[in-house]
C-alpha cells in the first residue's frame, strides 16, 4: 500500500483516470510478480544444484547370477544280477512308473532248472541224513557220517538259496515312483550281471539346478542357504543350496553347486537339462558404504576414490579405499560402527574447486 501511495502521490491529478488507474495498478503488480518468482526460482535453483545422499555402512552384499541347468540330485542304476537273454522290457526312456512295477526280465528257463535241481538235492541230503541216524542206532553208522551229511545238507540248503535269488533277480523291479533316464538294452539282448539296463530317477524331491561358481564366490555361500532360481516359462521359484563340493572341477577349477528346487512352486513338470539362471544374495562380514558409480569424482594415484561430502553444509572432496566396483555401484571400505556420510552423488562436477583432503 505504501508503494501504491507513494505512486499516485507523484503523479498529476488529471492522468487519473478509471481506466489509467487501473492500468497502472496491473503493470505494478505484475512486475512485482514478476521479480518475487524470479527470486524464488533463484534460490530452488541454488538449493537443487546438487543432489545429497546420505550413506550407511552396510554388510557387503554381493549378487551372484550365473546360468546352470536342471537335472536329477540321484539317478539309480539297475542291473540284472546273472546273466541272461532280455525278453520284456516294459518301459523306456522318459516313461514313468510306479515302485514295484516289473519294468524288465530275463528268460528264466535256465534259472528254474538251476533251482528245481537244486532244490532235489537239497531233499537227497535231507533223506541221507535221515538214512544216517537210522543206521547210527544200530550201530550201523558213525558219528562222522551223520555230521558229514548234515553239513550236505547246509550246503545245499545254501546253493538252493543263491538259486532261488538269481531267479527272482532276473527281473527288475521299480524300487520307487520315478522316470526312465536312460535305456541301454534291447530285448533279445545278452545280459551280463552289474552291467546298466535302466538308469531311473525319483520325482520326488530330486530336482535341483546346477552352477558353477569360481574360487572367489565359493566361501559367500553356505548350505541350506535360500536363493532365487528364473526358469522358463514358471518365472522365479525359490531354492535353497543342497550342496557345496569340497574340491574344484580339475578341468575348469570350478566348484559346481547344486540349488535344490521346491516341488511346492513347480507347477509344471520340468524338463532335466533346460536351463536355469541362479540368483544369489551372499552378504560377507566385511562392511562397505554403497555409493552410485556415477558418484565417483575420480581416482588418485593411491588408487582410492574421490568422492564429493557434505561437511558443516559445505561441499568437500575426500578419498576412500575402494573395497569393490561393479557396473551399478562403488564400494568403500567401511567399518561396522562407521559414522554415515552425506554424499554427493549428482551435481558435484558443478560444483567450484573444493579441498582434497581425507
Amino acid at each position: 500500500m505504501n508503494t501504491y501511495y507513494f505512486i499516485l502521490m507523484n503523479i498529476p491529478l488529471p492522468y487519473f483516470s478509471s481506466s489509467n488507474l487501473l492500468k497502472l495498478l496491473n503493470g505494478k503488480f505484475i512486475s512485482l510478480t514478476l521479480s518475487l518468482c524470479f527470486i524464488t526460482a533463484a534460490q530452488s535453483a541454488s538449493n537443487d544444484g546438487y543432489q545429497l545422499t546420505k550413506i550407511e555402512a552396510e554388510p557387503y552384499t554381493q549378487v551372484i547370477q550365473r546360468t546352470g541347468k536342471v537335472d536329477f540330485a540321484r539317478v539309480v542304476n539297475l542291473s540284472f544280477k546273472t546273466a541272461g537273454f532280455l525278453t520284456q522290457m516294459n518301459v523306456d526312456e522318459g516313461d514313468v512308473f510306479e515302485a514295484k512295477q516289473l519294468l524288465a526280465a530275463l528268460d528264466t528257463a535256465e534259472l528254474k532248472a538251476d533251482k528245481n535241481a537244486t532244490y532235489a538235492r537239497l531233499l537227497q541230503a535231507k533223506r541221507n541224513v535221515n538214512s544216517i541216524e537210522i543206521l547210527l542206532q544200530k550201530n550201523l553208522s558213525s558219528q562222522r557220517e551223520l555230521d558229514d551229511a548234515l553239513t550236505t545238507v547246509e550246503t545245499t540248503r545254501a546253493a538252493y538259496r543263491v538259486a532261488y535269488y538269481n531267479l527272482d533277480k532276473a527281473q527288475i523291479f521299480a524300487p520307487f515312483n520315478g522316470v526312465v533316464v536312460h535305456r541301454n538294452t534291447d530285448l533279445g539282448e545278452l545280459q551280463s550281471p552289474g552291467i546298466r539296463a535302466l538308469q531311473v530317477a525319483t520325482l520326488s524331491n530330486n530336482l535341483v539346478a546346477s552352477v558353477a561358481l569360481t574360487g572367489e564366490e565359493i566361501p559367500l555361500v553356505y548350505l541350506n542357504q535360500k536363493v532365487k532360481v528364473h526358469l522358463a516359462y514358471l518365472g522365479l521359484v525359490d531354492g535353497v543350496i543342497s550342496k557345496i563340493p569340497a574340491i574344484a572341477d580339475s578341468r575348469n577349477h570350478l566348484f559346481i553347486i547344486e540349488v535344490s528346487l521346491s516341488e511346492n512352486n513347480l507347477n509344471k513338470r520340468l524338463i532335466v537339462g533346460q536351463l536355469a539362471r541362479i540368483l544369489i544374495y551372499a552378504q560377507s562380514q566385511d562392511f562397505v558404504y554403497r555409493l552410485p558409480i556415477g558418484a565417483l569424482n575420480a581416482v588418485n594415484d593411491q588408487g582410492e576414490a574421490l568422492i564429493t561430502i557434505e561437511k558443516n553444509n559445505k561441499p568437500e572432496q575426500s578419498s576412500f579405499a575402494i573395497y569393490k566396483i561393479d557396473n551399478e555401484f562403488l564400494y568403500l571400505v567401511a567399518q561396522e560402527n562407521s559414522v554415515a556420510l552425506d554424499v554427493i552423488t549428482l551435481g558435484w562436477n558443478k560444483l567450484p574447486l573444493i579441498s582434497t583432503k581425507k
